[in-house]
């Protein structure tokens, strides 16, 4: 009787444990609708400010332009993408290279957390205003799969898993007919392109798709894929 009255113990103490510990990991929520644009100026170490833009999509997918203001070499500009969730409390900003970045809801602003996401104890401005602007234009490293069939090309982001129709390019179209000898097939392809909203092949609707920088400086290869480690 004494050991079946210990092992219960034990087995109500395990319970207890693992409910607590499943109510203490955070829990992500699904995606909610939320602003598709915020933008505010950002505390910098070495400059005045960095003019931050950041869009949010409903497919998870988010584009953050940042320019570094008053530098002596003129104002820098950076753009990245990734994807974006929402936990009890945060925005979760994952970028094509893995790196996170947090921010807090509040009313229709957005708080800068710090890299571990917790609040920022400091008097400077650290927040994002809703607003509305249109995606950038700033270049951004991108790797994917191309394919290229019945005049349409898309290219299917490794670092998010999204595809995306991308605007025509004539050299790319010969880039890939001299690495694929059939159309369709993926080959992987490294440049440097933006987003933006264009209209789609069925007539009314827009599509969200990949505009090429400067395709002469892609790399195309029919032997690699999302895996290959690119420098």
């Amino acid at each position: 009787m004494k050991n079946r009255v210990i092992s219960m113990l034990l087995m109500v103490g395990m319970s207890v444990l693992i409910g607590c510990h499943a109510r203490s990991q955070v829990q992500e929520e699904p995606l909610e609708p939320m602003a598709q644009s915020y933008r505010g100026v950002l505390p910098c170490a070495d400059c005045d400010g960095i003019d931050t833009s950041l869009f949010l999509e409903k497919d998870g997918t988010f584009i953050l332009r940042e320019q570094y203001q008053s530098i002596p070499q003129g104002p820098d500009t950076f753009a990245s993408y990734g994807q974006w969730r929402r936990t009890a409390d945060k925005l979760v900003l994952t970028d094509s290279k893995g790196e996170k970045r947090y921010f807090r809801p509040v009313g229709h602003s957005l708080e800068m957390l710090d890299r571990q996401g917790l609040p920022i104890n400091a008097s400077f401005p650290h927040q994002l205003t809703e607003t509305e602007q249109p995606l950038p234009n700033t270049l951004m490293a991108m790797k994917g799969m191309y394919r290229y069939m019945a005049d349409v090309a898309t290219f299917s982001d490794c670092a998010t898993g999204k595809t995306f129709v991308m605007e025509d390019s004539a050299e790319l179209e010969r880039q890939y007919f001299r690495v694929r000898n059939t159309a369709g097939e993926p080959v992987l392809l490294v440049l440097t392109a933006h987003f933006a909203i264009i209209p789609s092949m069925e007539e009314g609707q827009m599509v969200k798709a990949i505009i090429p920088g400067n395709s002469d400086k892609a790399r195309m290869s029919a032997r690699e894929n999302c895996d290959t480690q690119i420098d």
